[in-house]
């Protein structure tokens, strides 16, 4: 007979009772139950994951955010594709600003490409739609005064468009300028204003380059608010610049280009 037998028929003398549990069956019981428990509970509990836990709802968010954003690009890629043609040409037709050439008082001749506006202008004059014309001074280039110290001639742009309106027909007694340099569109429709102001005009032709004309326009309407003076933009059709084609050549595209950037700096300054 074992040990486990020899205390279970002590056990037995001792109490009078079969039924009743050994003590060290429930310690052993208990811990056998312990054991498995802990086994179980080591069993079922997971490690923890160290990367935070991204919500669902975001992940969805943000997939269908770069869905949309593939569709919108390729939507503009689509009409840019099949309307090019036309958008390219609205763009070009919106900087060009024309109004009837009517006898005026003055014909303003923009500094800049001077050769098509200066042949605008001088058919204008001989055309008897104006009998003056004021052609503005652009800025010295750098080292001009020591050409001159040096004895060296070197015409001013504004020179060389005199030489050209007097080669086409026009006095100089017809022709105003002034000795302040302008720098910009802005400093020339201010120069045209004083001009305007001193001899008590009424009405000018502005003459100019198509794309050059809305910036123009708006310019000289807001140098002259207020004072009366009818503004006409006559662009020149010396230009070749042709609004429904004007992205096929470099010149153009570049000036296109261009004008809408001074157009947008020109608002934001509120010059226009």
């Amino acid at each position: 007979m074992d040990s486990r037998e020899l205390k279970t028929k002590l056990w037995e003398t001792l109490t009078k009772n079969k039924d009743e549990r050994l003590p060290w069956e429930g310690q052993e019981s208990g811990s056998g139950h312990s054991g498995r428990d802990e086994q179980e509970s080591e069993r079922t509990v997971a490690p923890l994951d160290s990367r935070p836990i991204e919500p669902e709802g975001s992940r969805v968010s943000g997939i269908a955010r770069l869905k949309w954003l593939f569709f919108a690009f390729a939507l503009v890629y689509v009409l840019v594709s099949a309307y090019h043609g036309p958008i390219l040409a609205g763009m070009g037709r919106y900087l060009v600003v024309e109004h009837p050439a009517v006898k005026s008082d003055l014909i303003v001749c923009l500094a800049g490409e001077s050769v098509e506006r200066g042949l605008a202008t001088a058919d204008m004059y001989l055309k008897g739609l104006a009998s003056n014309i004021f052609v503005a001074r652009e800025t010295i280039p750098d080292g001009y005064d020591v050409l001159r110290a040096r004895g060296v001639s070197y015409p001013e742009s504004r020179d060389l468009t005199v030489e050209m309106l007097r080669g086409l027909g026009v006095p100089e007694s017809a022709i105003l300028t002034n000795e302040t340099p302008s720098e910009n569109t802005v400093m020339e429709a201010s120069l045209a204003a004083e001009v305007v102001s001193e001899k008590g005009f009424r009405s000018i032709l502005l003459v100019t380059s198509p794309t050059h004309s809305r910036r123009a326009w708006l310019l000289f309407k807001k140098a002259m608010k207020g004072s009366g003076v009818r503004i006409l933009v006559v662009p020149s059709s010396y230009s070749e610049f042709k609004a429904e084609e004007w992205w096929k050549k470099r010149k153009y595209a570049r000036e296109v280009l261009l004008e809408y950037q001074k157009l947008v700096y020109c608002f934001f300054k509120g010059y226009i």
